[in-house]
Protein backbone atom coordinates (compact mmCIF):
# COMPACT_ATOMS: atom_id res chain seq x y z
CA UNK A 1 0.00 0.00 0.00
CA UNK A 2 1.64 3.44 -0.90
CA UNK A 3 1.69 5.66 2.00
CA UNK A 4 0.75 9.45 1.86
CA UNK A 5 2.14 10.46 4.61
CA UNK A 6 5.80 9.77 5.33
CA UNK A 7 6.07 6.48 8.04
CA UNK A 8 8.63 7.94 9.38
CA UNK A 9 6.81 10.80 10.17
CA UNK A 10 3.87 8.92 11.87
CA UNK A 11 6.08 6.43 13.90
CA UNK A 12 7.69 9.86 15.34
CA UNK A 13 5.02 11.21 16.41
CA UNK A 14 3.70 7.95 17.71
CA UNK A 15 7.03 7.69 19.46
CA UNK A 16 6.23 11.35 21.22
CA UNK A 17 2.39 10.24 22.37
CA UNK A 18 3.57 6.44 23.36
CA UNK A 19 4.10 7.15 27.24
CA UNK A 20 1.25 9.43 27.87
CA UNK A 21 -0.74 6.70 25.52
CA UNK A 22 0.77 3.75 27.67
CA UNK A 23 -0.39 5.15 30.76
CA UNK A 24 -3.97 6.18 29.78
CA UNK A 25 -4.16 2.28 28.35
CA UNK A 26 -3.25 1.19 31.69
CA UNK A 27 -4.96 3.05 33.97
CA UNK A 28 -8.74 2.85 31.70
CA UNK A 29 -7.66 -1.17 31.43
CA UNK A 30 -7.72 -1.45 35.75
CA UNK A 31 -10.76 0.72 35.67
CA UNK A 32 -12.38 -1.57 33.43
CA UNK A 33 -11.39 -4.83 34.83
CA UNK A 34 -13.32 -3.48 37.70
CA UNK A 35 -16.21 -3.74 35.46
CA UNK A 36 -14.97 -7.54 34.20
CA UNK A 37 -14.00 -5.89 30.77
CA UNK A 38 -11.13 -6.77 29.05
CA UNK A 39 -9.43 -4.20 27.43
CA UNK A 40 -7.79 -5.90 25.03
CA UNK A 41 -10.63 -7.33 23.97
CA UNK A 42 -12.20 -4.32 23.50
CA UNK A 43 -9.19 -2.76 21.39
CA UNK A 44 -9.29 -6.01 19.15
CA UNK A 45 -13.29 -5.05 18.91
CA UNK A 46 -12.07 -1.38 17.72
CA UNK A 47 -9.84 -2.81 15.38
CA UNK A 48 -12.46 -4.08 13.42
CA UNK A 49 -14.51 -1.25 12.84
CA UNK A 50 -14.61 0.15 9.39
CA UNK A 51 -16.79 3.09 8.34
CA UNK A 52 -16.52 4.42 4.35
CA UNK A 53 -15.78 7.52 3.35
CA UNK A 54 -17.81 9.59 0.82
CA UNK A 55 -15.34 10.94 -2.75
CA UNK A 56 -17.30 14.32 -2.11
CA UNK A 57 -16.91 14.81 1.26
CA UNK A 58 -13.04 15.72 0.69
CA UNK A 59 -13.61 18.37 -1.12
CA UNK A 60 -15.23 21.61 0.39
CA UNK A 61 -19.00 21.87 0.47
CA UNK A 62 -21.30 24.77 0.36
CA UNK A 63 -24.28 26.57 1.57
CA UNK A 64 -27.82 27.64 -0.09
CA UNK A 65 -26.54 30.85 -1.01
CA UNK A 66 -23.09 30.58 -1.50
CA UNK A 67 -19.74 27.94 -1.79
CA UNK A 68 -16.24 29.21 -0.39
CA UNK A 69 -13.46 26.80 -1.78
CA UNK A 70 -10.28 25.57 0.39
CA UNK A 71 -6.65 25.28 0.15
CA UNK A 72 -5.62 22.27 -1.90
CA UNK A 73 -9.04 21.00 -2.31
CA UNK A 74 -9.41 17.80 -5.32
CA UNK A 75 -10.05 18.36 -8.93
CA UNK A 76 -11.13 14.98 -9.78
CA UNK A 77 -11.64 11.77 -8.38
CA UNK A 78 -7.90 10.60 -8.32
CA UNK A 79 -7.01 13.44 -6.02
CA UNK A 80 -9.89 12.44 -4.09
CA UNK A 81 -8.71 8.71 -3.91
CA UNK A 82 -4.93 10.72 -2.38
CA UNK A 83 -7.15 12.18 0.54
CA UNK A 84 -9.01 9.43 1.44
CA UNK A 85 -6.33 7.47 1.44
CA UNK A 86 -4.70 9.86 3.94
CA UNK A 87 -7.87 9.73 6.47
CA UNK A 88 -7.69 5.74 6.12
CA UNK A 89 -3.46 5.73 6.77
CA UNK A 90 -3.81 7.91 10.14
CA UNK A 91 -6.81 6.68 11.37
CA UNK A 92 -6.61 2.83 10.35
CA UNK A 93 -10.43 2.91 10.12
CA UNK A 94 -11.51 3.94 6.80
CA UNK A 95 -10.89 1.53 4.24
CA UNK A 96 -13.12 1.87 1.81
CA UNK A 97 -14.86 5.00 -0.59
CA UNK A 98 -18.08 5.35 -1.67
CA UNK A 99 -18.20 7.80 -5.47
CA UNK A 100 -21.10 9.45 -6.95
CA UNK A 101 -21.50 9.84 -9.98
CA UNK A 102 -21.51 11.14 -12.73
CA UNK A 103 -19.09 13.06 -10.88
CA UNK A 104 -16.63 11.01 -10.31
CA UNK A 105 -17.13 8.62 -13.61
CA UNK A 106 -13.40 7.99 -14.50
CA UNK A 107 -12.86 8.28 -18.25
CA UNK A 108 -10.94 4.45 -17.46
CA UNK A 109 -12.33 2.50 -15.08
CA UNK A 110 -9.51 -0.26 -14.52
CA UNK A 111 -7.20 2.74 -13.96
CA UNK A 112 -9.10 4.25 -11.19
CA UNK A 113 -9.36 0.19 -9.60
CA UNK A 114 -5.88 0.47 -9.82
CA UNK A 115 -5.22 3.42 -8.71
CA UNK A 116 -7.49 2.35 -5.23
CA UNK A 117 -5.90 -0.58 -4.93
CA UNK A 118 -2.21 1.21 -4.84
CA UNK A 119 -3.69 3.30 -1.81
CA UNK A 120 -5.01 0.45 -0.07
CA UNK A 121 -8.80 1.28 -0.33
CA UNK A 122 -11.51 -0.61 -1.57
CA UNK A 123 -14.66 0.53 -3.07
CA UNK A 124 -18.09 0.77 -0.61
CA UNK A 125 -21.51 1.15 -2.65
CA UNK A 126 -21.89 3.67 -5.14
CA UNK A 127 -24.19 6.60 -5.58
CA UNK A 128 -26.37 7.81 -8.59
CA UNK A 129 -27.33 11.48 -9.14
CA UNK A 130 -30.66 12.34 -10.67
CA UNK A 131 -31.06 15.43 -8.70
CA UNK A 132 -28.89 17.63 -10.65
CA UNK A 133 -28.93 17.96 -14.28
CA UNK A 134 -25.81 17.50 -16.18
CA UNK A 135 -24.57 19.81 -18.94
CA UNK A 136 -25.08 17.06 -21.57
CA UNK A 137 -28.58 15.19 -20.98
CA UNK A 138 -31.28 15.48 -22.81
CA UNK A 139 -34.45 15.75 -20.26
CA UNK A 140 -34.53 18.03 -16.90
CA UNK A 141 -35.24 16.67 -13.69
CA UNK A 142 -36.97 19.74 -12.24
CA UNK A 143 -39.62 18.55 -11.81
CA UNK A 144 -38.56 14.80 -11.08
CA UNK A 145 -36.15 11.86 -11.99
CA UNK A 146 -37.83 8.87 -11.24
CA UNK A 147 -41.38 10.18 -10.46
CA UNK A 148 -41.52 12.03 -13.65
CA UNK A 149 -44.47 12.78 -14.82
CA UNK A 150 -42.45 12.17 -18.77
CA UNK A 151 -42.05 8.74 -19.55
CA UNK A 152 -38.71 9.97 -21.57
CA UNK A 153 -37.25 11.50 -18.09
CA UNK A 154 -37.83 8.40 -16.37
CA UNK A 155 -35.92 6.10 -18.95
CA UNK A 156 -33.41 8.42 -18.81
CA UNK A 157 -33.13 8.46 -14.80
CA UNK A 158 -33.16 4.65 -15.04
CA UNK A 159 -30.53 4.14 -17.79
CA UNK A 160 -28.41 6.56 -15.51
CA UNK A 161 -28.98 4.35 -12.30
CA UNK A 162 -27.92 0.82 -14.26
CA UNK A 163 -25.01 2.47 -15.72
CA UNK A 164 -23.90 3.35 -11.94
CA UNK A 165 -24.18 -0.50 -11.67
CA UNK A 166 -22.18 -1.40 -14.40
CA UNK A 167 -19.47 1.38 -13.16
CA UNK A 168 -19.78 0.48 -9.93
CA UNK A 169 -19.64 -3.61 -10.60
CA UNK A 170 -16.20 -2.90 -12.41
CA UNK A 171 -14.65 -1.34 -9.25
CA UNK A 172 -15.94 -4.06 -7.13
CA UNK A 173 -18.36 -2.20 -5.59
CA UNK A 174 -21.84 -4.45 -4.33
CA UNK A 175 -24.42 -1.78 -4.02
CA UNK A 176 -25.99 1.20 -5.36
CA UNK A 177 -27.36 4.06 -3.00
CA UNK A 178 -30.40 5.66 -4.72
CA UNK A 179 -31.63 8.95 -3.17
CA UNK A 180 -33.92 10.97 -5.42
CA UNK A 181 -35.11 14.86 -4.78
CA UNK A 182 -38.55 13.96 -6.12
CA UNK A 183 -41.67 15.59 -4.81
CA UNK A 184 -44.11 18.39 -4.80
CA UNK A 185 -43.84 22.30 -3.31
CA UNK A 186 -47.19 22.71 -4.02
CA UNK A 187 -50.88 20.65 -3.31
CA UNK A 188 -51.89 19.56 -6.12
CA UNK A 189 -48.77 19.78 -7.88
CA UNK A 190 -48.26 16.03 -8.64
CA UNK A 191 -50.73 13.08 -7.55
CA UNK A 192 -49.17 11.62 -4.35
CA UNK A 193 -49.89 8.21 -5.04
CA UNK A 194 -49.50 8.18 -8.48
CA UNK A 195 -46.13 9.55 -7.65
CA UNK A 196 -44.49 6.70 -5.95
CA UNK A 197 -46.35 4.30 -8.47
CA UNK A 198 -44.15 5.69 -10.77
CA UNK A 199 -40.99 5.52 -8.74
CA UNK A 200 -41.79 1.87 -7.91
CA UNK A 201 -42.15 1.45 -11.78
CA UNK A 202 -38.34 2.97 -12.24
CA UNK A 203 -36.85 1.19 -9.30
CA UNK A 204 -37.71 -2.29 -10.68
CA UNK A 205 -36.03 -1.79 -13.73
CA UNK A 206 -33.04 -0.64 -11.40
CA UNK A 207 -33.55 -3.72 -9.43
CA UNK A 208 -33.62 -6.11 -12.39
CA UNK A 209 -30.26 -4.81 -13.46
CA UNK A 210 -28.60 -5.66 -10.03
CA UNK A 211 -25.81 -8.31 -10.00
CA UNK A 212 -27.00 -11.20 -7.88
CA UNK A 213 -24.54 -10.46 -4.97
CA UNK A 214 -25.55 -6.72 -5.08
CA UNK A 215 -27.83 -4.74 -3.34
CA UNK A 216 -30.15 -1.58 -3.63
CA UNK A 217 -30.57 0.90 -0.74
CA UNK A 218 -33.23 3.11 -0.60
CA UNK A 219 -32.37 6.54 0.62
CA UNK A 220 -35.17 8.80 2.21
CA UNK A 221 -35.76 12.08 3.34
CA UNK A 222 -37.99 13.98 5.32
CA UNK A 223 -37.57 17.52 3.11
CA UNK A 224 -35.59 19.39 0.85
CA UNK A 225 -35.78 20.41 -2.24
CA UNK A 226 -39.55 19.01 -2.33
CA UNK A 227 -40.76 20.90 1.30
CA UNK A 228 -44.37 20.38 0.80
CA UNK A 229 -44.31 16.29 -0.04
CA UNK A 230 -41.10 14.65 -0.56
CA UNK A 231 -41.54 10.95 -2.25
CA UNK A 232 -39.50 8.70 -0.17
CA UNK A 233 -39.97 11.05 2.62
CA UNK A 234 -39.78 8.41 5.49
CA UNK A 235 -38.66 4.69 6.74
CA UNK A 236 -42.04 3.13 6.83
CA UNK A 237 -42.23 4.34 3.03
CA UNK A 238 -38.94 2.99 1.94
CA UNK A 239 -39.54 0.43 3.74
CA UNK A 240 -42.69 -0.44 2.19
CA UNK A 241 -40.84 0.10 -1.30
CA UNK A 242 -37.90 -2.18 -0.20
CA UNK A 243 -40.39 -5.03 0.98
CA UNK A 244 -42.23 -4.57 -2.77
CA UNK A 245 -39.03 -4.42 -4.48
CA UNK A 246 -37.54 -8.24 -3.09
CA UNK A 247 -34.62 -9.29 -0.96
CA UNK A 248 -31.81 -7.01 -2.25
CA UNK A 249 -33.33 -3.75 -1.93
CA UNK A 250 -32.83 -2.32 1.80
CA UNK A 251 -33.17 1.24 3.81
CA UNK A 252 -30.48 3.24 4.09
CA UNK A 253 -30.54 5.92 7.37
CA UNK A 254 -28.95 9.21 6.93
CA UNK A 255 -29.20 10.66 10.28
CA UNK A 256 -29.76 14.08 8.95
CA UNK A 257 -32.81 13.33 7.50
CA UNK A 258 -35.59 12.79 9.73
CA UNK A 259 -37.76 15.72 11.83
CA UNK A 260 -36.21 16.80 15.26
CA UNK A 261 -35.89 15.24 17.82
CA UNK A 262 -37.33 11.60 16.23
CA UNK A 263 -36.37 8.66 17.74
CA UNK A 264 -33.62 7.76 14.98
CA UNK A 265 -32.62 4.53 17.45
CA UNK A 266 -36.02 3.14 17.49
CA UNK A 267 -35.97 3.11 13.39
CA UNK A 268 -32.61 1.60 13.37
CA UNK A 269 -33.89 -1.53 16.12
CA UNK A 270 -37.52 -1.72 13.54
CA UNK A 271 -35.39 -1.96 10.14
CA UNK A 272 -33.11 -4.15 11.67
CA UNK A 273 -35.62 -6.57 13.44
CA UNK A 274 -37.14 -6.84 9.97
CA UNK A 275 -34.29 -7.56 7.80
CA UNK A 276 -34.39 -4.08 6.02
CA UNK A 277 -31.59 -2.48 7.63
CA UNK A 278 -29.02 -1.74 4.56
CA UNK A 279 -26.51 0.74 6.27
CA UNK A 280 -25.92 4.31 7.70
CA UNK A 281 -24.74 8.09 6.47
CA UNK A 282 -23.62 9.12 9.53
CA UNK A 283 -23.75 12.96 10.14
CA UNK A 284 -24.84 15.19 12.59
CA UNK A 285 -27.72 17.75 12.83
CA UNK A 286 -29.14 20.42 14.57
CA UNK A 287 -32.25 22.21 12.80
CA UNK A 288 -32.65 19.45 9.60
CA UNK A 289 -30.41 18.08 6.90
CA UNK A 290 -27.21 19.82 8.32
CA UNK A 291 -24.24 17.71 7.59
CA UNK A 292 -22.84 18.22 10.56
CA UNK A 293 -19.71 16.97 11.34
CA UNK A 294 -20.55 13.61 13.15
CA UNK A 295 -20.90 13.17 16.99
CA UNK A 296 -20.67 17.62 16.83
CA UNK A 297 -23.89 17.83 17.81
CA UNK A 298 -25.98 14.89 19.58
CA UNK A 299 -23.35 11.82 20.39
CA UNK A 300 -25.41 10.46 23.31
CA UNK A 301 -27.63 10.01 20.02
CA UNK A 302 -25.06 8.38 17.53
CA UNK A 303 -24.08 6.05 21.04
CA UNK A 304 -28.02 5.00 21.54
CA UNK A 305 -27.73 3.92 17.41
CA UNK A 306 -24.70 1.59 18.26
CA UNK A 307 -26.68 0.23 20.82
CA UNK A 308 -29.40 -1.15 18.94
CA UNK A 309 -26.90 -2.40 16.27
CA UNK A 310 -24.79 -3.74 19.22
CA UNK A 311 -28.13 -5.50 20.09
CA UNK A 312 -28.97 -6.78 16.55
CA UNK A 313 -25.36 -8.09 15.83
CA UNK A 314 -25.86 -10.32 18.98
CA UNK A 315 -29.23 -11.27 17.69
CA UNK A 316 -28.20 -11.72 13.99
CA UNK A 317 -24.72 -13.31 14.16
CA UNK A 318 -22.52 -12.51 11.25
CA UNK A 319 -25.53 -11.94 8.74
CA UNK A 320 -26.06 -8.53 10.26
CA UNK A 321 -23.38 -6.25 8.19
CA UNK A 322 -25.18 -2.73 7.61
CA UNK A 323 -22.67 -0.83 5.56
CA UNK A 324 -21.27 2.43 7.36
CA UNK A 325 -20.26 5.83 5.34
CA UNK A 326 -20.04 9.31 6.84
CA UNK A 327 -21.80 11.74 4.72
CA UNK A 328 -21.02 15.33 6.00
CA UNK A 329 -20.71 18.84 4.16
CA UNK A 330 -17.65 20.98 5.36
CA UNK A 331 -18.02 24.51 4.51
CA UNK A 332 -15.21 26.14 7.26
CA UNK A 333 -13.11 23.29 8.31
CA UNK A 334 -10.14 20.95 6.67
CA UNK A 335 -12.57 18.06 5.06
CA UNK A 336 -9.63 15.47 5.60
CA UNK A 337 -9.50 16.86 9.29
CA UNK A 338 -13.19 16.79 10.20
CA UNK A 339 -13.73 13.16 8.25
CA UNK A 340 -10.67 12.00 10.25
CA UNK A 341 -12.88 13.47 14.15
CA UNK A 342 -15.75 11.96 12.52
CA UNK A 343 -14.23 8.12 11.72
CA UNK A 344 -13.37 8.63 15.31
CA UNK A 345 -16.52 9.53 16.48
CA UNK A 346 -18.30 6.62 15.30
CA UNK A 347 -15.47 4.44 15.96
CA UNK A 348 -16.15 5.88 19.40
CA UNK A 349 -19.84 4.72 19.60
CA UNK A 350 -18.80 0.90 18.52
CA UNK A 351 -16.54 0.74 21.02
CA UNK A 352 -18.87 2.44 23.98
CA UNK A 353 -22.00 0.11 22.78
CA UNK A 354 -19.80 -3.05 23.06
CA UNK A 355 -19.20 -1.98 26.66
CA UNK A 356 -22.42 -2.53 27.45
CA UNK A 357 -23.19 -5.44 29.93
CA UNK A 358 -26.37 -7.11 27.24
CA UNK A 359 -27.07 -9.90 30.39
CA UNK A 360 -27.08 -7.18 33.13
CA UNK A 361 -29.56 -4.89 30.80
CA UNK A 362 -32.05 -7.33 29.95
CA UNK A 363 -32.22 -8.48 33.82
CA UNK A 364 -32.80 -5.01 34.74
CA UNK A 365 -35.36 -4.37 31.73
CA UNK A 366 -37.18 -7.64 32.77
CA UNK A 367 -37.62 -6.51 36.72
CA UNK A 368 -38.79 -2.36 35.13
CA UNK A 369 -35.53 -1.34 37.08
CA UNK A 370 -35.77 1.84 34.80
CA UNK A 371 -33.36 3.87 36.84
CA UNK A 372 -30.84 1.42 36.77
CA UNK A 373 -31.01 -0.22 32.74
CA UNK A 374 -30.80 3.61 31.60
CA UNK A 375 -28.12 4.01 33.79
CA UNK A 376 -26.03 0.99 32.48
CA UNK A 377 -26.07 2.85 28.98
CA UNK A 378 -24.73 5.91 30.04
CA UNK A 379 -22.31 4.52 32.61
CA UNK A 380 -21.01 2.92 29.21
CA UNK A 381 -21.44 6.24 27.19
CA UNK A 382 -19.63 8.20 30.17
CA UNK A 383 -16.50 5.86 29.72
CA UNK A 384 -14.13 8.17 27.58
CA UNK A 385 -12.79 5.20 25.44
CA UNK A 386 -9.86 7.55 23.51
CA UNK A 387 -7.19 5.47 25.05
CA UNK A 388 -8.63 1.82 23.59
CA UNK A 389 -8.88 3.95 19.92
CA UNK A 390 -5.82 5.72 20.20
CA UNK A 391 -3.52 2.35 20.85
CA UNK A 392 -5.68 0.05 18.45
CA UNK A 393 -4.80 3.04 15.67
CA UNK A 394 -1.13 3.13 17.05
CA UNK A 395 -0.91 -1.12 16.71
CA UNK A 396 -2.32 -0.74 12.82
CA UNK A 397 0.52 1.67 11.65
CA UNK A 398 -1.95 4.36 12.34
CA UNK A 399 -1.43 8.09 14.19
CA UNK A 400 -2.45 8.19 17.94
CA UNK A 401 -3.55 11.79 17.10
CA UNK A 402 -4.78 11.43 13.47
CA UNK A 403 -5.20 15.45 13.15
CA UNK A 404 -2.25 16.48 14.78
CA UNK A 405 0.15 14.02 12.98
CA UNK A 406 -1.62 15.04 9.64
CA UNK A 407 -0.91 18.94 10.37
CA UNK A 408 2.63 18.20 11.00
CA UNK A 409 2.63 16.61 7.64
CA UNK A 410 2.12 19.61 5.96
CA UNK A 411 -0.12 17.79 3.81
CA UNK A 412 -2.75 20.40 3.30
CA UNK A 413 0.03 23.14 1.87
CA UNK A 414 2.02 20.30 -0.40
CA UNK A 415 -2.17 19.90 -1.58
CA UNK A 416 -2.66 23.62 -2.26
CA UNK A 417 0.69 23.94 -3.92
CA UNK A 418 0.01 21.18 -6.62
CA UNK A 419 -3.63 21.53 -6.84
CA UNK A 420 -4.36 25.47 -7.85
CA UNK A 421 -7.56 26.75 -7.57
CA UNK A 422 -9.36 26.99 -11.25
CA UNK A 423 -12.82 28.00 -11.59
CA UNK A 424 -15.40 24.79 -12.12
CA UNK A 425 -12.67 22.16 -11.52
CA UNK A 426 -13.90 21.33 -8.23
CA UNK A 427 -13.91 17.96 -6.72
CA UNK A 428 -17.02 18.37 -4.10
CA UNK A 429 -19.78 18.47 -6.52
CA UNK A 430 -22.39 20.00 -3.13
CA UNK A 431 -23.86 22.96 -4.31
Amino acid sequence: MNKIIDTALVAEHNAKQAARLEADYEALGGMLARRGVDIEALTAQAQTFAVAVPSWGVGTGGTRFARFPGRGEPRNVFEKMDDCAVINQLTRATPAVSLHFPWDKPTDVQELRQAADALGLGFDAVNSNTFQDQADQEHSYKFGSLTSASAQTRAQAVAHNIECIDLGRQLGSKALTVWVGDGANFPGQSNLRGALERYLESMRQIYAALPEDWNVFIEHKLFEPAFYATTIADWGTSFACATALGPKARCLVDLGHHAPNTNIEMIVARLAQFGKLGGFHFNDSKYGDDDLDSGSINPFQLFLVFNELADAALREGGAFKPAYMLDQSHNVTDPIESLMNSAVEVQRSFVQAAMVDRAQLAELQAQNDVLQAAQALKQAFRTDVSPILAMARVRAGGAADPVACYRASGYRDRAASLRPAKAGASGSGIV
